[in-house]
């Protein structure tokens, strides 16, 4: 058996050797056959440059580096194509995703009979209280709008090449890689992880890269926000109704007032609701533009591997 575990990398010069000396050595100590695959998204620091000495000296270790920055997502699948292995794990690259648990992860694989091994939050670590009730209502609304449990899920998890191959032939530009390693409905299986503190460093995440993450999120993986414009317009179509029966009732028994502010207000209430409406039907005509354009999800500029792992040790301007 061979095990590809993937490691997206943006800016994480402090973590990648560290990192990949951890989880090697578990696995090694472990018997477990395995390639560590870093992917590098693009970071403005020396991260790409240890990758590379880390795959001349390692014989384990595949170094993706793309052309720039396209995001965590893109990152996972150009891992789970390169990867080679009867399972992949993917996990974060400042170890709080504990190793111990691809452990764990592989026991539950090999032993029932699951295609998906999910790793779920039994704590969530050091979280701002914010931050904890802006993750819950966001999995909240996912759950509704697609029917899929998502609380306290990650992106750390162990597919099988089945589910990977699945995932891999999946054309969508505007992925969502926790929602659809779900999606695909092979067997699972569930494991619990303590979040650990961050090796080296500090998290990537920005208050408005994770809105700009959970809105992308949602609206690459259901329809339901469209909704919200069908709702409104329901609800007005029910006022305008009762509001003109009183009106009528008001005029026939000459007990009509002159009306003007509620005119303005009613306006101004029916005005914000169509922009709102119009600007979240934008959106989703923007993803539809960027999903028929069809550009690449990513672009590869060079792939170094350890020489045991490929006779051709370098692969340059790939794209997928």
């Amino acid at each position: 058996m061979l095990l590809s575990v993937i490691i997206p990398a943006y800016n994480e010069e402090g973590n990648v050797e560290n990192t990949a000396r951890t989880v090697g050595e578990l696995l090694s100590k472990n018997s477990i056959s395995h390639e560590l695959i870093f992917v590098n998204d693009g970071s403005s620091d020396k991260t790409w440059e240890k990758l590379l000495r880390m795959a001349e000296s390692s014989d384990n270790i595949v170094a993706v580096g793309f052309s720039r920055n396209f995001g965590k997502e893109s990152a996972i699948f150009a891992g789970l194509k390169a990867a080679k292995g009867d399972a992949c794990v993917v996990m974060d690259c400042d170890l709080q995703h504990p190793p111990e648990t691809i452990i764990e992860m592989v026991k539950v694989w090999q032993n029932n009979d699951v295609d998906v091994v999910e790793g779920k939050k039994s704590s969530r670590g050091k979280e701002s209280a914010a931050y904890k009730v802006f993750s819950k209502l966001f999995y909240k609304l996912i759950k509704k709008a697609s029917g899929i449990e998502m609380e306290d899920a990650s992106d750390f998890k162990l597919l099988d090449r089945k589910a990977v191959d699945a995932l891999n032939e999946m054309p969508e530009r505007l992925t969502f890689f926790r929602a659809l390693s779900g999606w695909v409905g092979f067997k699972s299986a569930t494991v619990y992880f303590d979040v650990a503190p961050r090796a080296v460093g500090e998290r990537k995440w920005t208050t408005s890269k994770l809105i700009k993450y959970a809105v992308n999120s949602i609206s690459s993986f259901t329809s339901a926000p469209l909704q919200i414009v069908t709702g409104c317009g329901v609800v007005f179509f029910i006022a305008a109704v009762i509001l003109a029966v009183n009106t009528l009732i008001n005029k026939i028994t000459g007990k009509a007032l002159g009306g003007f502010s509620t005119v303005i207000l009613l306006q101004l209430i029916i005005g914000s609701v169509v922009m709102f409406s119009l600007g979240i039907i934008g959106y989703y005509i923007s993803k539809i533009y960027e999903e028929i354009k069809c550009r690449p999800r990513y672009i590869i500029d060079e792939i170094v591997k350890s020489k045991n792992l490929s006779d051709e040790s370098k692969d340059k301007r790939n794209s997928e």
